[in-house]
């Protein structure tokens, strides 16, 4: 059984804000360094490479299996930008949408991830505070603010 990763297709950026083209994206059991097998589509026949090398927009198909996992994103030329560990192949999602002028929202504690329109969006980017979660940038009129939860 396999299920959506947080977004259908994930898109990474490096630290100026552009495509990650040729990025590499590994996938590892949780607290581990032991691969862990991601799909290409939601029938879980087709496994991604591993690592997941991103295309010219910084995109990849990435479908999780109900496993725990660890990804670690790196540069096309092998320079760690980040590892998250303890995704949840069986993860839900609350949305809302922006206005592009309110910065906070409410959330239920225990979220594991937000996007903006499927972008992963940086601890650094928000604050939480007491069941509300407020963006230092109010996200963009019609984007979709998704918030992940395990």
């Amino acid at each position: 059984m396999t299920s959506l990763s947080p977004a259908p297709k994930l898109q990474f950026f490096d630290a100026n804000g552009a495509p990650l083209a040729g990025g590499l994206l590994y996938t590892y059991e949780a607290g581990s360094t032991t691969p862990l097998a991601t799909y290409t589509d939601s029938t879980g026949l087709i496994a991604n490479t591993n690592p997941i090398v991103l295309d010219s927009r910084g995109e990849a198909n990435v479908w999780l299996s109900g496993a725990i996992y660890k990804f670690a994103l790196y540069t096309s030329v092998g320079v760690l930008i980040w590892t998250v560990d303890n995704i949840n192949g069986n993860t839900f999602a609350v949305n809302a949408t922006g206005d592009g002028t309110t910065t906070a929202f409410s959330v239920v504690n225990g979220f594991t991830a937000i996007y903006i329109n499927g972008v992963y969006q940086n601890r650094n980017t928000y604050t939480v505070t007491s069941g509300t979660v407020t963006f230092s940038q109010a996200p963009p009129y019609t984007s979709i603010i998704e918030v992940v939860y395990n």
